[in-house]
């Protein structure tokens, strides 16, 4: 529409000097080719908006997407590698992906190019490298490299041993590698007996010095020989003490040390059973082997004499036959008596399932029994190879499910709490609340509810503690809620790289289940016969399926906690520093209303334990709304300030007051046809005929509605001469991207009245004089109910009920699911949380202006003006077909640039994949990209947003990607490795717990470079990342009365620096993803 000079705009001559036409005015010039029946109004809703320079600067400091670290335990573990000098940790997995971790914070991610599984992962001795032997043979070189001051994993080279032309396979299938000492050659062990030599870097064979089986039979007895002693290598282990020695264990039995520099056999060991590992003691006086049958023998190592039997020969659990024991070691003390840690070996009959490993000493023998398979194992000990003694300190399992360190140096051996590697997926996970900028009362009471859990853990220091992690500490406390299937809700530190444990509520003792919490999996007699002891927090089996956690609601200011379940239960808890014991309020909520005719046919409700039950201190319940039907609770809503929680299932929602213990109303949306509502998710009975009743009829509908949309070829409705001009109008102008048309939904379709969002606003509801407490309901049917509410006053909130009366139904006409509802004030900003303008943490909403409401459905955004509910505009989307909204949340984007500068935009997820950012109010799309794979429904469906625009997803059943859409909010793994640092070699002291997982501050270390303590005095000039303000001079001198190897010691750097380098904060780099090697 062309505007009349009384709005102020004219139509300036361009050509004349010193006017200015006004920007939009460019295409109003071409509206004359309009065409017929055609207003230029409704073609203005083609038009693209101008290329604003401003607004795409603003976008760039606004929105930035990054996948930036992965938290949890890596899925299908298959490999385990340690550096006893980096003091890190390496993973490889049956996708080709290879994980380091060193010291809280320091983590790495690499992936190899070909996507096979990844069998065995060595460091190179005194190296930042390590090899990768893949399942189709081949080794991969990896090495840690210092870029702009912090290190990256890269992949260097990768190598195929190739055989002689025409010799089969297993002539050079590798089954073992040993890195020699001097970093500069791979022992790599085959099945045909031979041993190959490679040097590295360059991986080029060395020829002349392969070790046949053919050389080495040749310097064996004559009785040695007509035995079939040669089969696959199965270990590799150099002499601890002379590098000119290697020891090769063959699958038969034999047991050969062969001298690398004269190129023949010294010793050679003949056991009469199947050698599956060898163990070679610190001194080299010792070799034990452990074999099939669930033995393992001793063989003492003396040049002038050849033992023919071994030392000792022990079955630990015969003597009835064993499983094999597939691992062992044998590692000295200081108290003079040696630890014998060995895997399997357990009675095959009885136990011949259960994944153990043992540890023997002093007397001492416990089998710990892990509920996944035992991937691989190793013993953390003293690192110095010139050291006379093993002493171990640690003891690390890789599982299948899960990672355990055991603390050797404590009594009764107990477990180390990790700072990371949690094991997310312990039950299976079925829903994530995030909640950001936890206060810090509400924090440290989470805290010391979780440390009364955690009296089993060792007090030991976490062990791998390689490198240094360089990322700044986090802005603000952020807590990541998951539910689980067991009825269990784990509170996790998101607020960094590491996903640490908090605290776990249960809420099993509320309800009588076929276990006791009485029961234990390891109860078991001291004198039972192994002695096993249960390890691990998997624990993949639920007592009852009913009990799994669906929604959760978090207030952190009242501290109160909403938990919804399977069986429709809905528990109210609140925060309690102390035990207690007292009876749950149980109150029933019938959705249905006592309506005829529907029966439910799935699961029933969980039976309410009687009387009073004794809670641990942490979250407490004190009273539970069953739901009737027992159905899965779809949606949940809590406002601590009204005291109010609103929940809803497939058919209805209520309102409860939790204050004064009573029902405020219930709503039942169930329609007429919604019969599959009534079966319930663990309801095997599917109405096959309905079904397909349904997919015909859409497959109707799409035809017909394609059919519409096909031009007409009677030239009487459409005038060839319109379509002329039509084109003609059109073919100049610059046009937005065609939006799909929306299909319209039946009343028909199943579970329309399925609660998919519930939400509090304090609005206009009535009218636009008054604002009052409202509850908004959207259902899938595309309804969105409104309910305004009378609270009481402070003062009569206790003697008058809450009452509810519905003001308002709004049915969209396409009846998709309504998947987000959300008011704004009269400023266009989302109306604040409950409590937090009383904490001075957010600014009063704007009552003074009209308010809108958005609704957001699956299909399009829809914004109404409130009181009266008039369309004001809406967005429908634009992306591929098939395109659906399935996750939508409220964020705000501050600006890298300038501090004061934020915008608050809606995240949303597509059920392709997609993230798009679409501005409040105008609903303009402003960035789009691409996340999670349109197949991968699971991580879709497990989604969650942060309120500063990061997000959480599975990527499998164990891991949470994290990504970020905002250039300011980044919390990403930055970290530095140098294998030329100064490291402790000395065993990890006993404290008061994981002192780096807690993320205290680390002092800058430095050699100090005179023989004479003396005094230095040095200027750093250090500007903190994004900080405005100038660099701070600091002044670093060493302690008084230090020695010459003390350490600089500097109270104002927050982060550990290697010495003498990069003393400022390097630049930021996204780190390295998996699927990138640079």
């Amino acid at each position: 529409m062309v505007p009349s000079p009384a709005s102020g705009l004219s139509r300036e001559d361009p050509s004349t000097p010193g006017t200015s036409r006004p920007r939009f005015l460019k295409f109003l010039y071409r509206e004359t080719a309009c065409p017929e029946g055609c207003t230029p109004s409704k073609m203005r809703r083609f038009l693209r908006s101008g290329h604003d320079p401003a607004r795409e600067r603003l976008k760039r400091d606004l929105f930035q997407f990054n996948k930036t670290v992965e938290h949890g335990f890596p899925h299908q573990p298959s490999a385990l590698g340690y550096s006893p000098s980096l003091r890190i940790l390496a993973i490889g997995t049956r996708s080709g992906a290879v994980k380091l971790y060193g010291a809280p914070g320091v983590e790495f991610m690499g992936l190899h190019r070909e996507n096979n599984a990844v069998v065995q992962i060595y460091f190179l001795p005194g190296q930042c490298q390590l090899v990768t032997l893949l399942d189709d043979n081949s080794l991969h070189l990896w090495s840690l490299k210092v870029k702009g001051g912090v290190s990256e994993l890269q992949e260097d080279e990768s190598f195929t041993l190739r055989g002689p032309p025409g010799s089969p396979p297993s002539t050079t299938q590798i089954t073992v590698v040993l890195p020699h000492s001097s970093s500069k050659t791979l022992y790599l062990g085959t099945e045909s007996g031979s041993v190959f030599v490679v040097q590295v870097p360059g991986f080029r064979t060395l020829e002349d010095r392969t070790i046949s089986s053919d050389a080495v039979l040749q310097w064996l007895p004559e009785e040695a020989r007509q035995r079939r002693v040669f089969e696959m290598v199965e270990a590799l282990q150099e002499h601890p003490r002379d590098p000119s020695q290697v020891l090769i264990g063959y699958s038969r039995g034999l047991i050969v040390i062969w001298d690398l520099r004269g190129s023949r056999v010294l010793c050679h060991f003949l056991s009469s059973q199947q050698l599956d590992s060898v163990c070679w003691q610190r001194d080299g006086r010792l070799i034990v082997s452990c074999h099939s049958d669930g033995s393992y023998c001793q063989w003492p190592v003396n040049p002038d004499t050849q033992p023919r039997e071994p030392l000792r020969s022990c079955v630990p659990y015969g003597p009835f036959p064993c499983k094999a024991i597939t691992k062992i070691f044998w590692l000295t003390t200081r108290q003079g008596l040696p630890f014998t840690i060995f895997q399997g070996g357990m009675p095959r009959a009885s136990y011949g399932d259960r994944h153990c490993i043992s540890v023997v000493h002093s007397g001492q023998q416990t089998a710990f029994d892990f509920t996944s398979r035992v991937i691989d194992f190793t013993v953390l000990s003293e690192a110095d190879p010139a050291a006379a003694f093993d002493d171990p300190y640690a003891l690390v399992v890789l599982a299948e499910e899960e990672l355990v360190v055991l603390d050797l140096r404590t009594a009764g051996w107990p477990p180390v709490q990790p700072p990371y590697l949690a094991s997310l997926h312990c039950s299976a996970i079925t829903c994530s609340h995030h909640v950001s900028n936890i206060p810090l009362k509400l924090w440290e009471r989470i805290i010391a509810a979780g440390s009364w859990q955690n009296t089993h853990f060792s007090t030991m220091e976490w062990p791998i503690d390689g490198g240094t992690s360089l990322a700044p500490t986090p802005p603000q406390r952020d807590l990541l809620l998951t539910g689980h299937e067991d009825g269990t809700v784990r509170f996790w530190d998101a607020s960094g790289v590491c996903l640490r444990l908090l605290y776990k509520l249960s809420t099993v003792p509320v309800f009588l289940t076929d276990t006791e919490p009485s029961e234990h999996l390891n109860a078991q007699g001291e004198d039972e016969w192994p002695p096993l002891r249960k390890v691990g927090s998997f624990d993949p089996y639920s007592d009852d399926p009913r009990l799994g956690i669906q929604k959760i609601f978090l207030c952190k200011y009242s501290g109160y906690l909403a938990v919804a379940g399977t069986a429709g239960q809905v528990l109210v808890l609140e925060l309690n520093d102390e035990e207690a014991e007292h009876v749950v309020e149980q109150v029933e909520a019938d959705l249905l209303q006592g309506q005829e005719g529907y029966r439910w046919k799935g699961h029933e409700r969980l039976c309410a334990r009687p009387g009073p039950v004794r809670f641990e201190p942490g979250f407490q319940p004190f009273v539970l709304v069953q739901c009737q039907p027992p159905a899965v609770v779809t949606s949940l809503a809590l406002h601590s300030e009204w005291r109010l929680v609103a929940f809803g299932t497939s058919h209805g929602f209520g309102l409860f007051d939790h204050q004064q213990r009573r029902q405020v109303f219930v709503k039942c949306t169930l329609h007429p046809s919604d019969q599959l509502a009534l079966e319930g998710p663990l309801s095997r009975v599917k109405s096959l005929k309905k079904s397909l009743r349904q997919s015909f009829r859409r497959m109707r509908r799409s035809r017909v509605s394609s059919q519409k949309r096909r031009p007409a070829g009677s030239p009487g409705e459409v005038p060839e001469r319109s379509c002329r001009t039509e084109r003609t109008g059109l073919q100049n102008m610059e046009l937005a991207p065609v939006q799909r048309k929306i299909e319209a939904r039946t009343a028909e379709d199943s579970f329309t009245g399925f609660v998919r969002t519930l939400y509090f606003a304090d609005t206009y509801l009535r009218d636009s004089s008054r604002h009052c407490p409202s509850l908004w309901a959207g259902t899938n049917g595309g309804t969105v109910y409104a309910f305004a509410l009378r609270v009481p006053p402070a003062e009569r909130r206790m003697d008058e009920p809450v009452r509810a009366e519905q003001v308002k139904e709004i049915q969209l006409m396409h009846r998709a699911p309504v998947v987000g509802i959300l008011v704004l004030d009269g400023h266009s900003v989302p109306l604040p949380e409950p409590l937090e303008v009383a904490h001075d943490l957010s600014k009063s909403p704007d009552m003074q202006g009209s308010h809108q409401l958005l609704v957001v459905s699956e299909e399009q955004f829809k914004v109404f003006t409130l009181p009266k509910v008039s369309a004001k505009l809406k967005l429908k989307l634009t992306a591929l077909e098939g395109s659906r909204v399935r996750r939508v949340s409220v964020a705000h984007f501050s600006s890298c640039r300038a501090e004061d500068r934020g915008e608050h935009h809606l995240a949303v997820l597509t059920n392709l994949g997609d993230i798009q950012v679409v501005s409040l109010p105008l609903l303009k799309p402003q960035v789009r990209y691409s996340c999670i794979r349109r197949e991968d429904v699971s991580g879709i469906a497990s989604c969650v947003f942060t309120k500063h625009g990061q997000g959480f997803y599975l990527i499998s059943p164990s891991e949470f990607e994290r990504f970020s859409l905002s250039t300011k909010w980044l919390v990403e793994p930055r970290c530095l490795v140098d294998s030329a640092e100064t490291k402790n070699h000395s065993r990890p002291r006993n404290g008061s717990g994981p002192e780096k997982a807690l993320g205290r501050a680390r002092w800058v270390k430095g050699r100090w470079p005179w023989p004479q303590p003396l005094t230095l005095t040095l200027t750093l000039l250090m500007r903190p990342l994004g900080a405005a303000t100038p660099p701070l001079p600091c002044e670093l001198s060493p302690p008084p009365g230090s020695g010459s190897l003390s350490p600089f010691v500097c109270p104002f750097l927050p982060c550990e620096l290697p010495p003498w380098k990069g003393l400022g904060f390097p630049p930021r780099r996204p780190p390295l993803r998996a699927g990138q090697v640079s």
